[in-house]
């Protein structure tokens, strides 16, 4: 049974992932970002179910410190020290050409055959993998290897920022998995990618 990278991520409605550099630096995300409790447990339950996470360098450290901090943090509410558990105890890997140590079950795959590493991964693993990064999930996307993209819509129109891919790249089409609305607006779309290696 092969694994199945899953491309999750929170999107304004015009689909970028942030607003600039600095965008990701709050505890509940950007300021665009709704993330209320019932969403947050959505999140839990979700990432819960995955069988690993797979994470670029910015995505990585944007998660750590805070989230291990946060499980034993007692001034935070209880779903997010549960998400805390959940993502520091998740096995992951971390793509990176600069990083050479990580913790928290993580593994550092990179060089000029990350790609290749990751397809091998996708290969002898199981269930879903946890995909973090714009510029990850794109290399995954080119090279026929990302199976699913998550995306919470925030109804917010940013109007320019990070795109959720990089760079213009050929058609790729897509099928409606499921759709959800949450509280604040906020809705889910899962689609699988057609096509997919």
């Amino acid at each position: 049974m092969t694994a199945r990278f899953v491309y999750w991520m929170n999107v304004s409605l015009d689909l970028y992932i942030e607003r600039g550099p600095d965008d990701h630096s709050n505890l509940d995300g950007p300021d665009w970002v709704r993330i209320g409790e019932p969403l947050h447990r959505e999140f839990n339950r979700r990432a819960q179910s995955m069988s690993m996470f797979v994470e670029g360098r910015v995505v990585y450290e944007m998660m750590d410190p805070f989230w291990p901090d946060a499980r034993t943090n007692e001034s935070l509410p209880a779903f997010l020290r549960e998400y805390g558990e959940i993502w520091t105890s998740m096995p992951k890997v971390l793509v990176s050409r600069t990083r050479t140590t990580a913790s928290h079950n993580t593994r550092i795959v990179g060089g000029d055959d990350a790609i290749d590493q990751l397809a091998a991964l996708r290969q002898s693993a199981e269930g879903d993998i946890g995909v973090g990064g714009a510029t990850l999930a794109t290399q995954l996307l080119r090279a026929g290897l990302l199976d699913e993209l998550m995306l919470f819509t925030h109804p917010t129109i940013l109007g320019s920022g990070r795109p959720l891919f990089n760079d213009p790249h050929p058609r790729v089409d897509l099928d409606l998995l499921e759709q959800q609305t949450y509280d604040q607006g906020v809705t889910l779309h899962r689609y699988a990618v057609r096509g997919a290696n």
